[in-house]
């Protein structure tokens, strides 16, 4: 396709599915030598990395709520390509409760993966980056960091939380050339959407779709695209800064 991450080394968390599949794909058709990471291998992970060609890509699996198993990934992905100069953290996990019924193990494992998962691989790339002179970090947050909805608890809270660490992180370190920024996607088309859709009846499935001002549902490679753009040089005064990728539904007021 093209060469905008040519030479570039990215870490992608959660890279088997979804949008961070997506992300991989595109990431490497632009040039950039890329880290699948998941939880564990499995056959999409294998699939993805057969895709992909092992002189572009390599799989490690690493629990991000683990610090040193994320410490351990990212130093096995810079001796094999180099320093990590893109890091895409996508790793995430959905719990969507009433927050009295919620149990203080949801509670935990949601801000484990989805908030202290993104620390903790910020924490591994960021020397690298900052003695390597600079490098974008893109966290995947969510329309959930905008805007409430009920029952959907304690998710929203850990997206909010993400956005103030991207733009806590961004101004930390925007002197040094490390750009800190976040997607927030709103209804996309990955396996879980449409597993959940197909649960659905006919008309509420319409329903979700009327919602959209477009009258669409997103697609994980329009998320990737906007990785992409604040992956690369491009985006290179973008810092500190989320954009939401929902079709403009957040925008709209419903009665």
């Amino acid at each position: 396709m093209g060469a905008r991450l040519h030479g570039k080394v990215a870490l992608v968390t959660g890279a088997s599915q979804g949008i961070g599949r997506a992300v991989a794909r595109l990431f490497v058709a632009e040039g950039a030598s890329v880290i699948l990471n998941d939880l564990a291998a499995s056959a999409q992970s294998e699939a993805l990395l057969a895709e992909l060609g092992e002189d572009s890509a390599l799989f490690a699996a690493a629990d991000v709520a683990d610090e040193a198993a994320v410490q351990d990934m990212a130093a096995r992905g810079a001796a094999r390509f180099g320093t990590i100069d893109v890091l895409v953290n996508n790793a995430g996990m959905n719990v969507f409760a009433e927050p009295l019924a919620m149990t203080a193990a949801q509670w935990q494992r949601c801000f484990a993966v989805d908030l202290e998962g993104a620390l903790h691989c910020s924490r591994a790339v960021l020397p690298g980056m900052l003695a390597g002179g600079g490098g974008s970090i893109v966290n995947i947050a969510s329309v959930h960091g905008h805007r409430i909805v009920p029952d959907a608890f304690p998710y929203p809270v850990a997206k909010h939380a993400l956005i103030g660490l991207t733009k806590a992180l961004g101004i930390q370190y925007a002197a040094r050339n490390v750009r800190v920024n976040s997607i927030s996607p709103g209804l996309i088309l990955s396996e879980r959407v449409v597993e959940w859709l197909a649960g659905l009846p006919p008309e509420e499935v319409a329903r979700q779709v009327e919602l959209l001002p477009c009258k669409r549902i997103g697609t994980p490679e329009e998320v990737a695209y906007t990785a992409l753009f604040l992956a690369s040089d491009e985006a290179r005064f973008i810092n500190a800064t989320d954009i939401l990728i929902d079709g403009g539904r957040s925008q709209l007021y419903h009665e």
